[in-house]
């Protein structure tokens, strides 16, 4: 018998900060936490802004076993600041009787930080501390501490998942996928099937990721996929308006805990939402494009539905990926149109990228906390920075102001460059 999958706690690291409550609160607010970019040098580059978490953040302050977790590269850093807490929000630090066999992890994580490349390379090219206006003894530092093969290690996708296997001795089932912008829905999608099979008891589900460095913002900027409203950063992003020239990048991790609804039961753990559906496609198309007519977008919507049993009439909110390129937001429009039919124009769509950024492979899995603090307050958070009507985006994206109204079921969507799609439908516990 297919089992009951429940969400039992969340946490994530932003770039409005990492406490559920007043990044939530930001977010209803229309808050932007767009800005300059000052993680490196950006004072060159077409695209001088982002979105960032904030330089005093550190995973020390969340985590158990600080020894453990020694010089990791941010994503990692994030990923255990988010897991900690969604560990705290779910109980299970008070819970004693968990099997780590029954324990697993399964998180759509990026590449690690390239400081190891960045510094190394500067530290050995020497530095023009004067032209350049850096501290280069800094800098050496930095780069000095890198080289090892620790550092190295660092840089790969899965190092997030070992760090939360060894921080909440998790010896089930772990696995990372890669799949671009849709990574995070995707692992929280196959770690709600590996709990339907019953292979697991609870699953660390989610995403962390980082591109704000050197050559992140350079890929895309030659992709011409970033906004260069460098006068105005705060409202760059605006999905789905006419005027938009490209997404924000952003930085951050969102994190879930999956249980077994007999699980989460028998330990009397406060259930926030139940997961009913995935679905997941590929384009088969280009590797920066989208189908054309949505057709993989489309895909992965209708398997949600049917898995979670539902129709177009039943879905409250759309979660949009909503990223503020031209190809994206008119082609998402498209696919929702077109499944949703009649009930396309009635049902309210937001991007909450339009205020974090577009947080790359941990974008999904921030947006699926979104949609269970929407279950929870009845409220939809705004696309915010709509402006100009685009007569190709015609449907509600709830424009710059959060909207009160009944929540049942939600729709979240994710897609990847590669033509990666994956959806997730959420729902209150009933």
């Amino acid at each position: 018998m297919t089992k009951r999958v429940v969400i039992t706690g969340i946490g994530w690291v932003t770039p409005m900060g990492y406490d559920i409550e007043s990044v939530w609160q930001g977010l209803l607010a229309g808050k932007s936490a767009i800005g300059p970019t000052t993680h490196f040098d950006a004072s060159t580059f077409p695209t001088k802004f982002c979105g960032q978490v904030a330089d005093e953040y550190t995973h020390n302050d969340f985590v158990t076993h600080k020894d453990l977790h020694e010089g990791v590269g941010a994503n990692t850093s994030f990923a255990l600041g988010a897991a900690t807490q969604a560990w705290k929000s779910a109980g299970l630090d008070q819970f004693a009787d968990l099997d780590p066999t029954r324990l697993g992890i399964y998180l759509g994580s990026g590449e690690g930080s390239l400081d190891f490349e960045n510094y190394a390379a500067s530290a050995l090219a020497g530095w023009d501390e004067e032209a350049r206006g850096i501290d280069a003894a800094k800098w050496a530092a930095k780069a000095q501490s890198c080289m090892s093969a620790l550092c190295e290690i660092e840089q790969e996708p899965n190092m997030p998942l070992t760090h939360l296997a060894m921080e909440f001795n998790a010896q089930g089932p772990a696995y990372n996928c890669l799949t671009a912008c849709a990574a995070s829905t995707q692992a929280i999608g196959e770690a709600t099937e590996i709990l339907r099979r019953g292979q697991a008891d609870v699953m660390i589900s989610g995403g962390a990721h980082t591109m704000i460095h050197p050559l992140g913002v350079t890929g895309f900027n030659r992709l011409t996929a970033l906004s260069t409203r460098n006068d105005e950063p705060q409202t760059a992003s605006r999905p789905f308006s006419a005027d938009r020239d490209g997404f924000v990048m952003g930085e951050g991790s969102g994190m879930l805990i999956l249980e077994t609804l007999e699980h989460a039961q028998k330990r009397g753990a406060t259930i926030l939402a139940e997961i009913t559906g995935y679905g997941s496609s590929a384009d088969a198309f280009r590797v920066t494009d989208m189908h054309p007519e949505g057709a993989g977008a489309y895909e992965a919507m209708k398997q949600a539905l049917d898995q979670a049993g539902v129709t177009t009439a039943d879905i409250d909110y759309i979660s949009a990926h909503g990223t503020s390129t031209k190809e994206n937001d008119s082609t998402e429009t498209m696919a929702i149109a077109s499944l949703f039919a009649e009930h396309a124009p009635t049902t309210p769509i937001s991007s909450i990228k339009s205020m974090l950024g577009h947080l790359i492979a941990a974008a999904g899995s921030v947006e699926a906390i979104v949609c269970v603090l929407a279950l929870r307050d009845q409220t939809i958070p705004p696309t915010i920075n709509y402006g100009k009507k685009d007569p190709e985006c015609h449907l509600d994206y709830v424009p710059n102001e959060s909207r009160k109204l009944p929540v049942d079921i939600c729709l979240s969507n994710s897609f990847g460059f590669g033509g990666q799609n994956d959806t997730l439908v959420i729902r209150k516990f009933q």
